[in-house]
């Protein structure tokens, strides 16, 4: 059974409500640290990050990348094994129904992220030849490869480091040992009960929430300058600072609501809408779009990302150039191991009656093929636009400014300035959808038990977005530093993924054996007796 939730007479100080004291202080302690850091010497902070970055980059990437692989071909593995038809929480039915679980899944997982890479990023391996493949930038056979590589960064490996092999080790420690919904929780089966009391545990969740708080803190920064510079384009507003912290403000109204209602309401509802709205996108950009491009580059390109799977997945700086393998497969796969045990964690809460099959196929399977769809719709349209001349983002991309591609895009599309619009807001509400379920997950981790006060999912939303905030009055060039800092903050974070490459597998037929699915084995059986 799940521990039982403190009453608010056991909860103690004020500060012991906001949770586990050390991982509060290391964590707020990090924050004020990175900023007040920044207000002393901003280059210095810049400076050392990026050379963190580049380090971390250069020298575990390859670590970073066999850990994902691995990842996706064991959950897979479990996926079709008999174990897979247990349950998730010992429930007969789901909690949350198929399409809310869905879009939940979706909003969380894909995020700000996903649709702000799913223009630009095409586009960019298309006027950019990926090391992966020869053909010629800028022609119709370097579609496929482009659309390929995308694939890679956002398919099937990174989907399944986010909530497979994890979340069923999460969801059998807490629905069935009672241990807590904590990152320190997924290390039990190597350091035992060490690491479940006592700082070293502490230290473990400050590590996974430092690394979430720097992942989310990003792109909501980034939403502010895109939003901002969207609106200046469509409608002369001032793209300055004042317009930004405007945003900012609404986009944290919006996500911290979310988060106090809870996953049954708010972060339900947010993403549900999220979802229409993405597929009404996407129906306007397939039938009015050019279709029979998308529809051939979508086949093309996910037909040579199957093909070209291992090669892209294994591809080492030895192979391909260090700045691109840094600025992009490891900058990528290591933003998602630091997302992954708190991602986890939320994928444990919502799938409760689900089978592990069906949490596993979800997530590692019918996600990441939803997410080459959509980045075919924007991305494949940018291409096209790219290919035919009637735009031109060569020279954006190659300095990196993707606002500028996903706006330029989005123009092009059927409903011109209407469509750019609906996509800021899509956009906005997707990182939104990642602050409500991030700051959830924050302060489940914080509390220990699935139903922390509305007042701490609050606190920690209101954190993130007091530092955006604060870093973007000292300029982007800030918020890209602590987007840089998450690679960093990968490499303790992938300790604490690494068990679950062996306990998953272990955890879903234990689960299996406790249901009845499967036999006890004759050890099992020993141990019961």
């Amino acid at each position: 059974m799940p521990p039982k939730i403190p009453s608010e007479s056991s909860k103690g100080s004020a500060l012991s409500r906001l949770g586990d004291p050390i991982v509060l202080l290391l964590t707020v302690g990090f924050i004020v640290a990175f900023v007040g850091l920044s207000l002393y010497d901003i280059d210095l902070v810049a400076d050392s990050i990026s050379a963190g970055f580049a380090w971390t980059a250069a020298t575990l990437g390859t670590y970073f990348q066999l850990l994902l692989l691995l990842t996706f071909l064991i959950a897979i593995g479990v996926s079709i094994s008999p174990a897979a038809s247990a349950r998730v929480g010992n429930l007969e039915s789901p909690q949350i129904g198929t399409f809310k679980w869905l879009s939940m899944i979706m909003c969380t997982l894909l995020a700000g992220g996903g649709v702000f890479f799913a223009a630009g990023e095409p586009v960019y391996h298309f006027v950019v030849t990926p090391p992966a493949f020869d053909t010629e930038a800028g022609t119709a056979e370097a579609v496929a490869g482009a659309l390929a590589q995308s694939f890679m960064h956002w398919g099937f490996l990174a989907w399944a480091v986010l909530g497979s092999l994890s979340a069923i080790v999460l969801a059998h420690a807490h629905y069935v040992k009672g241990q807590p919904l904590q990152p320190r929780t997924l290390l039990y089966p190597v350091l035992g009960e060490r690491v479940m009391k006592g700082a070293l545990g502490s230290v473990v969740d400050a590590c996974c929430v430092i690394a979430v708080v720097a992942g989310t803190v990003g792109p909501i920064g980034f939403l502010a300058t895109q939003v901002s510079f969207g609106l200046h384009e469509l409608f002369g507003v001032s793209e300055g600072y004042a317009t930004q912290l405007g945003i900012l403000v609404l986009l944290a109204g919006v996500y911290v609501t979310s988060a106090m209602t809870g996953i049954h309401k708010g972060i339900q509802i947010l993403s549900r809408f999220n979802v229409f709205l993405a597929l009404a996108i996407a129906a306007v950009i397939l039938v009015a779009g050019p279709t029979l491009f998308l529809v051939n580059a979508f086949s093309q390109g996910f037909g040579e990302y199957l093909s070209s799977f291992f090669t892209m997945a294994t591809m080492t700086a030895e192979t391909a150039p260090a700045w691109w393998m840094q600025w992009w497969t490891v900058f990528f796969f290591a933003w998602f191991i630091g997302y992954a045990p708190l991602m986890a964690i939320f994928v444990a809460r919502i799938s409760r009656g689900r089978t592990i099959r069906e949490m596993i196929l979800a997530v590692a399977v019918m996600a990441p093929v939803a997410t080459a769809i959509w980045f075919t719709l924007l991305g494949g349209s940018g291409i096209h636009y790219q290919l035919t001349g009637a735009i031109d983002l060569s020279e954006a991309l190659n300095n990196f400014q993707f606002d500028v591609a996903t706006l330029t895009v989005a123009q092009a599309l059927p409903g011109g300035s209407l469509m750019a619009l609906a996509i800021l807001l899509l956009t906005s509400i997707f990182v939104a959808t990642t602050g409500d379920s991030m700051s959830y997950a924050i302060a489940v981790v914080c509390a220990g038990h699935d139903a922390p006060s509305p007042l701490v999912r609050a606190f920690w939303g209101i954190a993130m977005a007091l530092m955006a905030g604060i870093l973007l009055y000292m300029g982007a060039g800030q918020i890209g530093a602590l987007q840089q800092f998450i690679v960093i903050t990968a490499i303790p974070v992938s300790l604490v993924l690494l068990p679950s490459l062996w306990a998953g597998p272990r955890a879903a037929y234990a689960m299996a054996r406790e249901q009845g699915i499967i036999a006890p084995t004759a050890t099992t059986a020993t141990r019961a007796d």
